[in-house]
């Protein structure tokens, strides 16, 4: 099958990459395209087919690296494969990470590979479409169980030795913070300076460190429906 589209690296680096990574004898890549969203990352869409070692057969892969812009406060890709390896063997609901490379010669930038996964996480059908809206409680405990794995992971570890120490992110670090970008502020913002009021003088007691994802929100999960139940017609949804 013909490629879809052209990522804009060489795919027989890569090609050989995941071979030597698999163990497998060769690998094809039979399509790659440019999957949407993503404003601060690139995600390729990667079929490809596996000459046995681990993943041998037809594969259905993300390759997940940099975009043209990016925030400071970002993860690298490395270190963000690192965490979700973390998360994926603490059993929290992600795409199984595979194989990750800050090698400049294979793509011309880090990346790592994970295994695609189908869903949307498209904010205007998640909240608008009415056929999920007996399924909201359900996606909403989900949605906290998954919270729940996350934090149970508790650093330091060394497999997260690059996160920023807990005394980094203290909610008094946070709230200063947060204080000193509104005092530089040119326009007024009562509300916002009133929720700082508050919680300068309702900071809680120090607790340990835990792994928090600190945007988890509708936008940054994967929601992935499945047939609609014979007896009352509703939609199901997996996480």
């Amino acid at each position: 099958m013909a490629a879809t589209a052209l990522p804009p690296f060489d795919l027989a680096p890569l090609s050989r990459f995941l071979a030597e990574a698999s163990g497998a004898e060769r690998v094809e890549i039979t399509t790659s395209e440019l999957l949407p969203a993503g404003a601060i990352q690139e995600n390729w869409g990667i079929d490809a087919v596996f000459a046995g070692g681990s993943l041998a057969g037809w594969q259905l892969l993300v390759l997940r690296t940099d975009a043209a812009t990016g925030i400071p406060s970002s993860l690298s890709r490395v270190e963000e494969f690192a965490v979700l390896r973390a998360v994926h063997t603490a059993g929290v609901t992600v795409p199984e990470p595979l194989f990750a490379s800050a090698e400049p010669g294979i793509t011309g930038k880090p990346f790592f590979v994970m295994r695609r996964v189908c869903g949307t996480a498209q904010g205007r059908y998640i909240t608008a479409d009415p056929m999920l809206e007996p399924a909201l409680p359900r996606i909403a405990a989900r949605l906290g169980e998954e919270l729940a794995r996350i934090q149970a992971i508790r650093p330091p570890r060394l497999d997260l030795g690059f996160l920023p120490p807990p005394e980094a992110n203290s909610p008094a670090e946070q709230i200063a913070g947060f204080r000193a970008y509104l005092d530089r502020h040119p326009n007024p913002r009562p509300v916002l300076e009133w929720a700082m009021g508050w919680l300068e003088t309702h900071i809680p007691p120090p607790l340990g460190p835990v792994l928090c994802h600190r945007d988890f929100r509708t936008g940054n999960y994967m929601l992935a429906p499945t047939d609609p139940s014979p007896a009352s017609g509703e939609a199901k949804e997996r996480l």
